[in-house]
């Protein structure tokens, strides 16, 4: 099933979804945009990164990457700051998340 971003202007259920999801990415940890599509049981990677993009800014968007750890693209540099300010675990000699580190499943704090 394919979601859509709201036309009006005002988020749906399925943006409300994922920003809540994003919103309780505990500091120093991630989710891909795929591992937050399959927690919200709907859409796919690409629909939540729509979602991210139109509506991220009030979250902490930084803890959603790529399922290979990379950030988003065209925010680097800022993740990175987050990433060092947080603590979050990152690949040696990268600018990549070590996602096997730092992945949130969902449900533990960390």
């Amino acid at each position: 099933m394919t979601e859509a971003l709201p036309e009006d202007g005002e988020p749906d259920e399925y943006t409300e979804d994922v920003l809540s999801v994003v919103e309780r990415i505990p500091t120093g940890l991630v989710m891909s945009y795929g591992d937050i599509a399959e927690y919200v049981g709907r859409g796919g990677p690409r629909q939540v990164g729509a979602v991210m993009s139109r509506w991220g800014g009030g979250v902490p968007w930084w803890r959603v990457v790529r399922a290979d750890g990379r950030p988003a693209s065209g925010h680097e540099v800022r993740a990175l700051s987050h990433y060092a300010g947080e603590g979050t675990p990152m690949r040696p000699g990268s600018d990549r998340v070590d996602m096997a580190k730092a992945r949130w499943d969902g449900r533990t704090r960390g």
